[in-house]
């Protein structure tokens, strides 16, 4: 039986403790993946781009034709209420998560007026950057605009996300290099990613096949302010075995270093290091 870490869910005006059972056999979402979240983080106190997460949620509802039922601002405030159950110091993961209940005329689709909400806060440690990441080239691909919802964040985009993390771990890496349908690098299966090459910062520009990061954009400007060069273009798997360095970016580890790609080693660098730090001093201040 699963231990769940501390987590507290408001649902239909309350807040309710541990895993809350939210959908029936019945659901849409449950059987026609009807569901859209964000993920926000609170840490050290601070709650960065929590905001930008909120709306975000609100978009990714549309896409998929469900019908946001709260206001971005007060979803932020449901969250500063929710972090005050937990330990001040505790780090959570933040999800306010919307889904249809029934469907509409055609079943397949969801009906709009069905859509549920919910945020759930729970405690999730923050990787330290010591742990780094080793990656390796994923075999499966980011889908496109035309096959499936990849502007939103959307529930029904994991399991692709899943099997990905799944394979590269059967062959001893802890994530992968996700690859468009041209078989350039679209990002991580779990978080976007930058390399760095003669002190220059590339990333793959947004093509419809994954979302521009929150904590990415974040990065991306900060980098920017900080002097360096950053650019956004097409990149292989070669460009990334070529790297001088290469880091993530994403919501649940913020900037975490890449320490291995295929059988090459690699030692967190001074660009990476410089945009965590960069990373954490926007977040507190």
């Amino acid at each position: 039986m699963t231990e769940w870490s501390q987590t507290w869910t408001y649902f239909e005006g309350a807040w309710h403790e541990g895993n809350l059972p939210i959908m029936g056999v019945r659901t849409h979402a449950a059987w026609l993946g009807s569901s859209v979240f964000d993920g926000a983080r609170v840490f050290e106190g601070v709650m960065p781009d929590i905001d930008k997460h909120c709306q975000r949620v609100n978009d990714s509802a549309a896409k998929l034709g469900l019908r946001a039922t709260m206001r971005w601002e007060e979803t932020v405030e449901l969250t500063r209420e929710g972090t005050t159950k937990f330990a001040s110091d505790a780090a959570l993961y933040v999800k306010p998560m919307y889904w249809a209940e029934t469907g509409g005329p055609t079943t397949v689709s969801p009906d709009p007026d069905s859509t549920k909400f919910c945020l759930s806060l729970f405690e999730a440690t923050m990787p330290p950057p010591s742990a780094g990441i080793s990656i390796t080239v994923s075999p499966f691909r980011r889908p496109t605009l035309e096959t499936m919802p990849t502007d939103a964040k959307s529930g029904c985009l994991y399991p692709n996300n899943g099997r990905a993390v799944v394979e590269a771990a059967n062959r001893g890496f802890s994530n992968a290099l996700v690859l468009d349908m041209l078989g350039n690098v679209a990002e991580l299966a779990t978080a976007n990613v930058f390399m760095v090459k003669d002190g220059k910062v590339l990333t793959p520009a947004p093509n419809g096949t994954f979302l521009n990061g929150i904590t990415r954009q974040r990065v991306i400007a900060l980098l920017k302010g900080a002097g360096y060069e950053v650019v956004e273009t097409t990149l292989t798997p070669k460009h990334f075995m070529d790297a001088d360095e290469i880091f993530t970016s994403g919501n649940y580890a913020k900037v975490m270093p890449i320490i291995k790609i295929e059988d090459r080693d690699l030692q967190p660098g001074p660009v990476g290091n410089k945009a965590r730090d960069l990373y954490w001093d926007f977040a507190h201040g």
